[in-house]
């Protein structure tokens, strides 16, 4: 019997990786989305993180993020895992440092799959272990004259 994954479109591509970056100039979701074009995708999953106006009840007027030296490095390492779980065509992710305002893009990350389901939970990973594990920390300043910082990890 056939497995699913018969056909090359099917199967992870040879270097699925296109862009992975930590970046203090704004973000482009263009760029993103291009780079996970593949003929052989049915599907292109695609999250933007961007600064809300507030947290934890708290008016929030700017933040900035910082990272560790290893960031990229750990964002490759997850970006590896994601592409070794799901049969993804392409991957791609972005993350701003720097001081950002509210509105501003913090993240974009884009998986390509084959099908429309393996491109949403391989991007639905992508960001969620980003988050949890690249030590990346923002640091919000709220209108009330307070700040606080919080840790990606």
């Amino acid at each position: 019997m056939a497995s699913r994954y018969d056909h090359p479109g099917e199967q992870a591509a040879q270097d699925p990786i296109r862009l992975l970056e930590i970046r203090d100039t704004p973000l482009s979701v263009d760029e993103v989305f291009a780079a996970v074009g593949d003929d052989a995708a049915g599907g292109i999953a695609l999250f933007v993180g961007t600064v809300r106006n507030h947290d934890g009840g708290a008016d929030v007027d700017t933040l900035g993020y910082s990272c560790h030296p290893t960031a990229e490095a750990e964002m490759r390492r997850i970006a590896e895992k994601v592409t070794a779980e799901f049969p993804v065509r392409a991957l791609a992710a972005v993350h701003r440092v720097g001081e950002l305002a509210v509105g501003d893009l913090a993240v974009v990350v884009a998986v390509s799959c084959p099908h429309r389901g393996e491109a949403f939970e391989a991007c639905r990973k992508l960001i969620d272990d980003l988050k949890h594990e690249v030590p990346i920390w923002k640091h919000q300043k709220f209108s009330d004259g307070t700040e606080e910082w919080v840790g990606a990890c």
